[in-house]
């Protein structure tokens, strides 16, 4: 489970993390994130990836050609589709604790459900990851944020 209340897979992205799982854990690199959208009547299934190191074009292209014949096996009726599989970037997601934990330090992105503090929108340096919350600082102030207000963070780059 995700240390952050995000809205659902959906039925798709959590078949294609079924699927993509044992094969990210097999090649040893990290799911980062799935997101399943529609651009343009396209279904679109992204998958961000990352190992020691970094990730390279050849990477995403051996875990592409081995993801999408698994997806084609054993996902039933997900028709037409456009598998992109990338690197997750300086804007890299974060949703479980571990991830929070790894970039202790760094400068995030969160944006909450409901306002904290009167805002919904911050960005900071991650300081500290407790059992349930996040203190970030905020213009030389501490603002700790519950993991469940929590719908989106992401690191924020320099």
């Amino acid at each position: 489970m995700d240390f952050i209340r995000q809205k659902e897979y959906g039925r798709l992205a959590q078949q294609v993390k079924d699927v993509a799982d044992p094969l990210f854990a097999a090649e040893k690199f990290e799911l980062v994130h799935i997101e399943c959208v529609t651009s343009n009547r396209d279904k679109i299934v992204r998958l961000y990836m990352d190992k020691p190191g970094g990730v390279t074009l050849d990477d995403c292209v051996m875990i592409s050609r081995q993801l999408g014949d698994l997806i084609d096996v054993h996902i039933e009726n997900i028709g037409r589709y456009r598998l992109e599989v990338s690197s997750p970037g300086f804007n890299r997601p974060l949703s479980r604790k571990e991830d929070f934990i790894r970039f202790t330090g760094e400068r995030v992105k969160i944006e909450t459900h409901e306002p904290v503090n009167g805002q919904k929108k911050f960005t900071g340096i991650l300081e500290k990851t407790n059992d349930d919350s996040v203190v970030i600082a905020v213009d030389g102030n501490q603002v700790e944020i519950a993991g469940f207000m929590i719908s989106k963070a992401m690191l924020a780059g320099q």
